[in-house]
């Protein structure tokens, strides 16, 4: 009978209120990753690859080797036969490719100042907590030797010592001196006696 119950729940709950719910996320598990229309890339691999290409741009190296393409491309168009010349006098196609290459090229040095200034600034960001941290370490060790400096005002030196204890010798040298013309100690007493008695 209860086995029957226990059935009879079970079918319930698989039954129409079960497929009729739409499964839920669950909480505990990742969802899947959505299909995007756009092509994905690694945005610290292109700032990289940025950063190379103005880097290359700034160099002496690229006006050399642009000014040999320039220099090549204009004599070929000049010099060849008309059947190999592939850009006729006014060079429409250079500016083209030279426009197509800075049009390029202004937004690539563009990226590769924006991640200078970010890591500029994170660079700075540090240094002013390195700074922070040693103004705070240098008051600290400031105020500690201030308390040594009151600290040792306080402590007896080796040289004051010496003077005490100089002065501590004389004052029992004289107590020793005056109790002996006086007789105070006791061997001197038994030596009066002894005299006296005799």
């Amino acid at each position: 009978m209860v086995h029957e119950r226990e059935s009879a729940r079970e079918r319930t709950a698989s039954g129409a209120t079960a497929a009729s719910r739409a499964p839920r996320a669950r909480l505990d598990q990742p969802r899947p990753p959505r299909r995007r229309l756009l092509p994905e890339w690694d945005p610290e691999a292109f700032g990289r690859l940025s950063e190379r290409i103005a880097r290359f741009l700034g160099t002496g190296r690229f006006i050399v080797w642009m000014t040999v393409v320039i220099i090549v491309w204009v004599l070929w168009n000049i010099f060849a036969p008309g059947v190999l010349k592939f850009d006729e006098y006014p060079f429409i196609f250079l500016t083209l490719m030279l426009s197509l290459q800075a049009s390029y090229a202004a937004p690539l040095i563009l990226l590769a100042q924006n991640r200078q200034d970010d890591r500029d600034r994170v660079n700075l960001e540090q240094d002013r907590k390195q700074n922070e941290r040693s103004i705070a370490d240098t008051e600290y060790l400031t105020r500690e030797i201030a308390s040594l400096r009151i600290g040792l005002g306080e402590v007896a030196t080796r040289d004051w010592m010496r003077s005490e204890l100089q002065d501590l010798m004389k004052e029992l040298e004289e107590r020793h001196n005056g109790h002996r013309e006086h007789g105070v100690f006791p061997a001197d007493r038994s030596r009066g006696r002894d005299v006296d008695d005799r």
